[in-house]
């Protein structure tokens, strides 16, 4: 350490702190290792169960990395660069990768799960209880790690074993005062949390029987009752109530004759549809320009606005006779420091016709949400007043990063103060803040907080009430893929799709701008 000391100064430098250089650096990895360890211990067992043995290897293979990294004293360069690129795959990569796959399926409400799960919950949801068929209580067990129901009759009360074979009696059962089972030989009673974790396998497992089928109805209770509905293997077709349906891979439904489906389906890979549907229905495309362009002009407007205010606010107080300008950035930066959702919802209840603070603050009676043009200008007037402490903030950094010798010599050369602003200080400070405000634009164009907790979307028109005046397509994407026709994923992550393809188009042209006047003012 003296030796490092005396070198260090022979050569003019500070002296190197090793030992708590060495400290940090073990800590580091000590760190990293334990949160690899945890998501190893937590990712395993779930997959394993679910028989997912790719991404079991992937996960071992990636935590194998890791640890080799972390415990030899080589690659320093990727000891820093590996927790970021996983966070950058994880948060950022994953999700835009997962949403561009699920726009080419039709995942959503009735398309959850695999084609066996929609049969099963086909004839368990077409079970009728029979006709003086007994209730019984339903206590889930497991036996040699199978499911098992253990059923008592409430008129008897005798235990039996319902497994997919059929009925079978348990002798030496003990029952609770509830009329559940407490404990059983050979059977592993499962408690309640354990039982709704597997709600799903309970749900699904059908006890047969002479008169029909035994099915769960919730955690607590069975009924035996018979299926109106059945799967015939044979013709890949659902029977039932003088019907058939058979299977439509291309959709993922069961379909009739007469063009009907079940409500229950599966989820399949379903093209270019969802992209075809935006551009094709008249519902859709025939308003999609018409809110894309009011969706330009919320995101362009808000910019420009909280720009212009926090730009010009800067420059008042950063001139240098200004007073008190740790008061003002205090009171200033307020609307920032508040969270937006609260503010918001006040905003909205300001603009109230009826008894709105702004009506009775200046004598008017405007319906500002009722009108196209004062609801639009209201939601841009709110994202001002949220949006302009950011921009105050960042501009007056930038500010001061600026020699002041620059404007001095403008003055000198006899540049007016409006001249040396919009020749030196301003071109400055698009170079530093273009970035900045080529992401607040990509912000505003999904701001779906701004719309839904002012205007809703509204007004809308009497023959059209999927879309209204101050919609932005983040927010008419949630409405259509979410609205009265349930959860529709697949189409929500098309339409998602295209708004990336708006957004990234629109960033890029504008970044390759931002390099040119880079090299300009270089």
């Amino acid at each position: 350490m003296a030796l490092d000391v005396r070198e260090s100064a022979v050569a003019g430098q500070a002296p190197r702190p090793r030992r708590e250089m060495t400290t940090a650096f073990v800590v580091s990895r000590i760190a990293v290792l334990a949160v690899a360890a945890a998501i190893l211990l937590y990712a395993v067992p779930p997959l394993v169960a679910a028989g997912s043995w790719v991404s079991l290897a992937l996960v071992c293979a990636v935590s194998a990395l890791i640890c080799y990294l972390y415990l030899t004293r080589r690659f320093i360069p990727a000891k820093y660069l590996i927790p970021g690129t996983v966070f950058l795959i994880a948060f950022q990569v994953f999700p835009v990768l997962y949403t561009v796959s699920t726009a080419f399926t039709n995942f959503g409400d009735g398309h959850r799960g695999d084609k066996q799960a929609a049969v099963t919950a086909i004839e368990t949801g077409s079970v009728r209880q029979a006709p003086g068929s007994p209730e019984y209580t339903l206590t889930a067990a497991l036996r040699d790690g199978n499911l098992v129901f253990l059923l008592v009759d409430p008129r008897t009360k005798q235990v039996q074993a319902g497994t997919g074979q059929g009925l079978a009696p348990v002798t030496g059962a003990q029952v609770g005062i509830t009329g559940k089972v407490v404990r059983a030989p050979g059977f592993t009673v499962l408690k309640t949390p354990e039982a709704a974790a597997r709600a799903q396998e309970i749900s699904a497992l059908s006890v047969p029987t002479r008169g029909g089928l035994i099915k769960a109805n919730g955690l607590s209770r069975a009924v035996e009752g018979r299926a109106a509905l059945a799967y015939d293997a044979a013709c890949d077709c659902v029977r039932g109530e003088g019907d058939t349906w058979t299977a439509d891979e291309t959709q993922g439904y069961f379909v009739n004759a007469r063009g009907e489906h079940l409500a229950q389906g599966w989820q399949v890979n379903v093209g270019l549809d969802n992209f075809a549907r935006v551009l094709t229905n008249p519902t859709i495309s025939g308003y999609f320009f018409g809110v894309f362009a009011w969706n330009l002009v919320f995101a362009l407007a808000s910019v420009a606005a909280t720009f212009g205010l926090g730009m010009a606010v800067a420059l008042a107080l950063h001139h240098p006779r200004m007073r008190g300008t740790k008061a003002y950035r205090i009171v200033l930066v307020l609307p920032y420091a508040m969270p937006a959702f609260a503010m918001l919802l006040v905003w909205r209840d300001m603009f109230n016709r009826d008894f709105g603070l702004i009506n009775q603050l200046f004598g008017l009676d405007v319906d500002w949400m009722g009108d196209p043009a004062t609801a639009r200008f209201a939601v841009i007037l709110v994202n001002l007043w949220l949006g302009f402490p950011y921009m105050f903030l960042v501009t007056t950094g930038a500010l001061q990063a600026i020699p002041r010798e620059l404007t001095e010599a403008a003055s000198i050369d006899g540049a007016t103060p409006w001249h040396g602003f919009r020749r030196v200080t301003l071109p400055l400070l698009l170079v530093a803040l273009t970035p900045l405000l080529i992401s607040s634009f990509a912000f505003n164009f999904n701001n779906f907080n701004a719309i839904a907790l002012t205007s809703e979307g509204g007004p809308f028109p009497a023959e059209n009430p999927q879309v209204g005046a101050t919609d932005l397509l983040i927010t008419y994407t949630f409405r259509l893929a979410f609205g009265a026709a349930g959860a529709q994923f697949g189409f929500a992550a098309a339409i998602s799709v295209f708004i990336f393809a708006i957004v990234a188009v629109i960033s890029a042209v504008a970044f390759r701008r931002t390099r040119r006047q880079e090299e300009v003012y270089a």
